[in-house]
């Protein structure tokens, strides 16, 4: 399985820490198969029934040219200003995410302090599968990863689905390495620098959550686990 991470290494590197370019085992018992009912045969959905959460081929709509986005989180508000121009592909994906509800009770699942804070995986392993592997071609980086830009987290080129991160401080490093910031934070980024930092790194580098495990077992994991983590309650599309 794929970490998608943001590393704090100014030079590339094997593994990136935000989206991580290591790939992440996680192991997953396997059900046994439900034997189908000799009564009440159930089709399958089509793509075109399925809601858009669940089949990221009904959400592609072209995003404005600039929008804002309103987080509501267990520490309080803040609020994203994304310019299209930055990284279209980047703001096309995340205004879509937004719309159906992805990132409503995400977890703020990696915080490195004087670095960045970094979300993105579904508490829903269903919702998981369907967008792990539903990538956007990269964007140039056309600005600088400064204090309060928001970006995707990446495990390499071509990589990018849906986990993003706020940067802490100015990241200049990571522009070389591909990193394209979208949209900043114009409002409530002292919301963003308390989230809960206390569980540091990731496994298998630290002792924070391990991303295999969160995107096979969603906020079932991460809330037995890893209790005092901020969640992301709400993220809408708001008018100026």
């Amino acid at each position: 399985m794929r970490t998608e991470k943001v590393s704090p290494m100014t030079s590339r590197c094997a593994v990136l820490v935000l989206l991580g370019a290591a790939l992440v085992g996680g192991c997953r018992r396997e059900a046994p198969a439900p034997s189908p009912s000799p009564t009440a045969a159930v089709a399958a959905p089509t793509p075109s029934s399925r809601p858009p959460l669940v089949d990221p081929s009904r959400a592609t709509e072209r995003a404005p040219d600039q929008f804002r986005v309103a987080f509501e989180t267990t520490k309080g508000r803040f609020v994203v200003e994304v310019t299209r121009a930055w990284a279209p592909n980047g703001a096309d994906r995340f205004f879509n995410l937004v719309r159906v509800g992805y990132y409503d009770d995400v977890a703020f699942f990696r915080v490195i302090e004087n670095f960045m804070v970094q979300f993105g995986i579904h508490g829903d392993p269903a919702v998981n599968a369907v967008w792990r592997e539903a990538r956007i071609p990269d964007d140039p980086v056309t600005q600088s990863n400064r204090r309060g830009t928001l970006t995707y987290a990446t495990a390499g080129p071509g990589t990018r689905t849906t986990q993003l991160f706020v940067n802490f401080r100015d990241n200049k490093g990571l522009d070389g390495q591909g990193f394209a910031p979208f949209g900043r934070v114009i409002e409530g980024l002292s919301v963003v620098d308390s989230l809960h930092s206390g569980y540091g790194e990731g496994a298998p580098r630290g002792v924070g959550p391990e991303q295999g495990r969160a995107q096979a077992e969603g906020n079932a994991y991460l809330r037995a686990s890893f209790p005092k983590l901020d969640f992301v309650k709400t993220a809408r599309v708001v008018t100026p």
